[in-house]
């Protein structure tokens, strides 16, 4: 049974889920500094403006609107004129306030959503929410609070998470919210032949099968754009990648010839 998807309009990522997101799901994307995070979830609420006629909202708990509107017009998208149009709202807001809100059928932000018929949401970023917390289990039941929020407005929604793990193993946190979410995005830096260059993974996907390669994924003028995967590799999520034996072998020594 085919099930609906909520594409990002990334190919090959979407692709890697088979067609998208499931509608009405909370999907992790966690990275280092600099991976991708914001970029990938402005495109997910452009594409989906812009292409399905869905409109978005990003709520942020670090940079202003304006700041919003010169990243992205980088990339070609007048998130200003979608704002206009009233198919884009921008909230630069503190986790405790957006936790109220939503906590609230009849909350701002509930009702700023209803009117405009959101369908699209991304958080940018869910670690905030940690400074809300005494502990970790009072830290889970407020993301679980705010994420059941989320699904009871019937939207789609990317939570940006920060991990300040460049390369090697990732930093331990207090927060649990892999267990919560829906489906788990890892973006990392590796080293491959002495250059950096960045890593995306599916780790998790309630509901759904997905690819389990791990892809190379760049910046480009127009976005992230999701490559092919890492062959002939080992260690890619230790950060320092290597040779598998085979192709270390055919590098020393060169093809059999037949």
């Amino acid at each position: 049974m085919n099930m609906k998807r909520i594409p990002t309009g990334i190919k090959v990522l979407d692709e890697m889920m088979y067609g998208g997101f499931l509608p009405n799901t909370a999907n992790l994307i966690e990275g280092a500094p600099g991976t991708g995070k914001t970029t990938l979830g402005m495109q997910f609420i452009y594409n989906g403006i812009v292409n399905y006629d869905e409109p978005g909202l990003i709520i942020t708990f670090e940079e202003f609107p304006k700041q919003y509107y010169r990243d992205a017009l980088e990339f070609g998208w007048d998130f200003k004129k979608l704002e206009e149009e009233g198919r884009l709202r921008i909230i630069f807001s503190d986790p405790e306030t957006v936790l109220t809100e939503f906590d609230k059928m009849d909350g701002e932000f509930v009702t700023l959503m209803e009117e405009m018929n959101v369908k699209r949401v991304v958080i940018d970023s869910i670690t905030h929410f940690e400074s809300l917390a005494i502990d970790s289990i009072d830290l889970r039941e407020k993301e679980k609070t705010f994420i059941n929020a989320l699904k009871r407005e019937n939207v789609t929604s990317i939570l940006l998470r920060e991990n300040d793990s460049l390369l090697g193993h990732m930093s331990q946190v207090t927060s649990k919210i892999p267990f919560i979410v829906d489906s788990y995005f890892l973006l990392r830096y590796v080293e491959v032949d002495s250059s950096i260059q960045k890593a995306l993974i599916i780790l998790k996907m309630r509901g759904s099968d997905h690819h389990k390669g791990i892809h190379q994924f760049v910046c480009t003028k127009n976005g992230i754009e999701v490559e092919s995967t890492f062959s002939g590799r080992e260690g890619i999520m230790s950060g320092i990648t290597h040779y598998t034996p085979q192709d270390a072998f055919i590098n020393v020594f060169g093809k059999k010839k037949k």
